[in-house]
């Protein structure tokens, strides 16, 4: 049972939510209050007005991204786009979830007149404003997509997009498989299961009352991506594992995680709209979706392996104490470096030239884990 604030958005979110649930024959798969959750619009997680991205909670924010930690985040990314670019022979970037704008007015500024134009699909439209104002001064080069164009050629990009996508949570009871949703009772939102046929991508004993996530819609949308790329490369990057330890009998809790004023809780029930809610990558699932779509895998690394390829050890020479302690916990193991991961794809004859030496992977590549 879980109460709603009143006098916000999670007390009309709460009601839409409850209209779904009725629409729905009294039962929601969780994507779809997930999705509710987070993008229904004017009241979802990253729909309403309140602010999301910063480096700490006084600032009302609920939590940091790389590129609000560090600028050099950004410029070390670029060098891997630089050379992506330059296989592809393009001068077009698109990022998917921009977020803050942060890591687009990175990779303009190192890119410079190497961009020719960036644009960037956000379900947002509160984050879309937020990130005009952030880029007015590459106006003339930025441009905002409402959806997928119909043909991509260049350089893609997600930083924290991939974890933000609705998924489907499953429970096991030590003798079956069950689809857990949401219900509504009392008046409050709860967890109801149902019996499925949907199992888990890998065949392990799970122990009774295990709960695990998969992922229809983020490997979806890599396949939608692998259809519509002509000729070019993608980069993602995301907390995450592969399938064996992603699904791993001890993680039997799943990796379902919320994010408000920078402290985490397992509850998206609770104070709905106020929070983030995520799920880790299970990136043996994203890399088979591309693959399986005529997308080649160049890489899979640790975030601290790609960035140091990148050059970010460079970048630190001559950086002041805050900006080489930030810098930091995008590589320490304890912070970002070893969680966040980052898989490269390419197609066409960018794979081609991509595939021998891509920047970001040619040491610490572990394509083989997936």
């Amino acid at each position: 049972m879980h109460q709603d604030e009143p006098g916000s958005v999670s007390a009309p979110l709460a009601r839409l939510i409850h209209t779904a649930i009725e629409r729905h024959a009294g039962w929601l798969p969780f994507d779809r209050f997930m999705a509710l959750a987070l993008y229904a619009p004017g009241l979802g997680y990253y729909a309403n007005t309140g602010r999301k991205f910063g480096s700490l909670p006084a600032s009302g924010s609920d939590f940091v991204t790389a590129p609000e930690l560090s600028p050099l985040f950004g410029r070390a990314l670029a060098r891997q786009v630089a050379q992506a670019l330059d296989a592809t022979g393009s001068s077009d970037l698109i990022e998917f979830g921009a977020g803050s704008g942060a890591l687009a007015a990175q990779l303009l500024d190192a890119l410079g007149a190497r961009l020719a134009r960036y644009r960037i699909v956000d379900l947002s439209g509160v984050l879309r404003e937020r990130q005009r104002e952030r880029l007015a001064a590459h106006a003339g080069r930025v441009e905002w997509l409402d959806a997928w164009p119909e043909s991509l050629e260049g350089v893609v990009i997600g930083n924290e997009v991939l974890d933000a996508m609705p998924v489907q949570l499953l429970h096991f009871d030590g003798q079956q498989w069950f689809e857990r949703g949401v219900a509504s009772t009392a008046g409050a939102i709860g967890w109801a299961d149902r019996p499925t046929g949907l199992r888990p991508p890998v065949d392990t004993l799970f122990p009774a009352g295990a709960t695990i996530e998969i992922h229809p819609q983020a490997q979806a949308f890599v396949a939608t991506l692998a259809e519509r790329l002509t000729r070019g490369a993608a980069f993602f990057i995301d907390y995450g594992f592969p399938a064996a330890e992603y699904y791993h009998p001890q993680r039997s809790g799943g990796t379902l995680m919320c994010h408000r004023a920078h402290r985490a809780d397992t509850d998206p029930l609770a104070d709905v709209g106020l929070k983030d809610i995520t799920a880790h990558v299970d990136f043996t699932g994203i890399a088979l979706a591309g693959q399986d779509n005529g997308l080649d895998v160049i890489g899979y690394t640790t975030q601290a392996h790609f960035l140091i390829n990148c050059g970010l050890l460079d970048l630190l020479d001559g950086a002041d104490l805050r900006s080489t302690a930030n810098a930091q916990k995008l590589l320490t193991e304890h912070e970002m470096g070893e969680l966040f991961k980052v898989i490269g794809f390419a197609k066409g004859a960018a794979g081609t030239d991509l595939a021998d030496a891509p920047l970001g992977f040619v040491r610490g590549d572990r394509t083989h884990t997936l």
